[in-house]
């Protein structure tokens, strides 16, 4: 029954896909952040439908989603098991779960939204770092800036449309230093995503002062030996600006949690039955 559930998923994902290609051919921007698009290797999908089972499960009053920044620091693969340890006790009786996905851009995020990970779950607080892997390694021009741009406003827009009573709290996309020359690009998108938040329910949330000086180079022990993806410190960072916009939307945490059961990558789990 996987099987064929499976089956039927990835011929979908590779039909959208498909038809996306046409619409950039018909006139569409080609890579637009504000389409959905589907992740077609076998281990995203499986990693979706994972996902949508952890949604399906209830529970949820706060709830993350991104790409693998996000991903990373509640997952249970063993090389994040000290940023796991991490999210347990900053976030342990606010029911938070975590739906980041490794390597995932603005569009992939859009559709995982839209293909049932956010269905039913009605979470109270949803909490999005998202645009990295759109951003790059290459400085881009106000086109970028802007495509960017409307990705995030169509993630504000079909998570208000699936989550209604939500408080949004859409975090400032985090410095990259593995090509500065991109900081520009970064600051721009952030300064709009600034602008599309009203303080209410929508709120944003910019940490980069902490992590970084002035240029966007991250201050030490901030990043990884990769200069993209964060360490435990910027982690903590994080948690200690989100603890108190938790507590005012959701009282302080209670001494049980409700939500689902971590996870983590379905090719790593593959390896470790075997």
């Amino acid at each position: 029954m996987k099987t064929g559930r499976f089956l039927a998923l990835s011929i979908a994902a590779l039909a959208i896909a498909a038809a996306s290609r046409e619409t950039c051919a018909s006139g569409q921007q080609l890579g637009s952040a504000s389409q959905p698009v589907p992740r077609i290797d076998s281990n995203s999908l499986k990693a979706h439908e994972q996902l949508v089972r952890k949604a399906k499960q209830g529970g949820i009053d706060v709830f993350f989603v991104g790409d693998s920044i996000t991903r990373r620091w509640g997952a249970t693969d063993p090389q994040y098991r000290q940023l796991l340890e991490n999210w347990n006790t900053n976030f342990f009786g606010w029911n938070a779960a975590n739906f980041g996905w490794g390597a995932d851009r603005i569009e992939n995020i859009l559709w995982r939204l839209q293909n049932g990970e956010l269905d039913g779950v009605n979470p109270k607080v949803i909490v999005v770092l998202a645009g990295i892997n759109n951003v790059g390694v290459e400085p881009g021009g106000p086109e970028k800036v802007a495509d960017i741009t409307r990705g995030l406003k169509t993630i504000v827009e079909v998570c208000q449309q699936k989550a209604p009573p939500s408080t949004l709290i859409m975090t400032a996309i985090f410095p990259r230093n593995d090509n500065l020359a991109v900081m520009p690009t970064i600051n721009q998108i952030n300064l709009n995503l600034e602008h599309m938040a009203d303080g209410k329910k929508v709120r944003y949330l910019n940490i980069n002062d902490k992590l970084a000086d002035t240029n966007g180079k991250f201050l030490p022990g901030m990043v990884n030996a990769d200069q993209l993806h964060p360490t435990l410190k910027t982690y903590q960072v994080w948690a200690d600006t989100l603890k108190p916009i938790f507590t005012e939307l959701l009282g302080p945490p209670a001494k049980v949690d409700h939500a689902p059961p971590p996870t983590g990558d379905p090719s790593a789990m593959k390896q470790m039955v075997r």
